[in-house]
């Protein structure tokens, strides 16, 4: 004949399920904890290597003759009506052109950079103190100023090709700016040297600090040029007298900077 169970004995035997329970539970979470741990040990010190680095910067800079010029022509033309003075101005910018073209210059080389027409007033001189505009205005006349860009591939022939245009009714020569057609090349000389000067730094400042150089963590350049440029007014003031201006490009100067960030253990 079987037992009956006490109540004692249900309550011992529920304890012990539930303390089976939770020493279940703390055994798997300790083997997660650890099995964290390990993975995290392959980290351990990753942070102190990054800030174990050394930056250094370098410069690098070539000099080349310039190989392209560029330079506007104006031609400002005052006349009663707006049709005399476009017309006007018209005839004395279509021959600068072809004087222009005739110096072997490309028609993509030659741009209309500006093109305006004004009315020209009379202001009542005591009424013209108060406000621009403001008082008695009479309508005299009008004014169309057109401005030319060009291109010129051929620097040794730049002065002929200003006193032309003068002659051919250039009202203003200005902007007068020698320039590198092909600058990437000379950007790329320039950045190789400027890593090598940078490259120079590094070697020298691991050998003071006595560490070595592991690999490069970052890398940055910007580079600029420095241009040639005339006087705005040379080639006005020699062209007004007949002669033909002299015209030195010099040297343009390409520089890069560059700044490396090395590793070092």
């Amino acid at each position: 004949m079987k037992k009956k169970c006490t109540c004692a004995e249900d309550v011992k035997q529920l304890v012990a399920f539930v303390l089976a329970i939770f020493l279940l539970s703390l055994t798997v979470l300790s083997v997660v904890v650890i099995v964290n741990q390990l993975k995290a040990s392959k980290y351990i010190g990753r942070d102190n290597i990054q800030r174990n680095s050394i930056s250094v910067s370098g410069v690098g800079e070539v000099m080349a003759v310039p190989d392209l010029g560029t330079i506007s022509f104006s031609v400002i033309t005052e006349a009663k009506t707006a049709d005399e003075a476009t017309e006007e101005n018209a005839d004395k910018m279509n021959a600068i052109i072809e004087v222009v073209k005739g110096f072997n210059v490309d028609e993509k080389d030659i741009k209309t950079t500006n093109y305006s027409v004004y009315p020209i007033y009379d202001y009542d001189d005591e009424e013209r103190t108060y406000y621009y505009g403001d008082g008695d205005k009479e309508l005299i006349g009008y004014e169309v100023s057109q401005r030319l860009q060009v291109k010129i591939r051929d620097i040794d022939n730049s002065g002929e090709l200003i006193k032309a245009a003068t002659v051919a009714g250039a009202d203003q020569v200005g902007g007068l700016q020698f320039t590198i057609d092909d600058e990437d090349a000379l950007k790329i000389e320039a950045r190789e040297l400027a890593i090598v000067n940078a490259k120079d730094k590094a070697i020298l400042l691991a050998d003071q600090l006595e560490v070595k150089l592991v690999k490069v963590m970052s890398f940055s350049e910007n580079s600029y040029p420095y241009y040639s440029y005339a006087r705005n007014d040379m080639a006005m003031e020699v062209g007004s007298k007949g002669s033909v201006p002299t015209i030195e490009p010099g040297e343009n100067k390409i520089t890069v900077n560059v700044n490396i960030v090395y590793e070092i253990n």
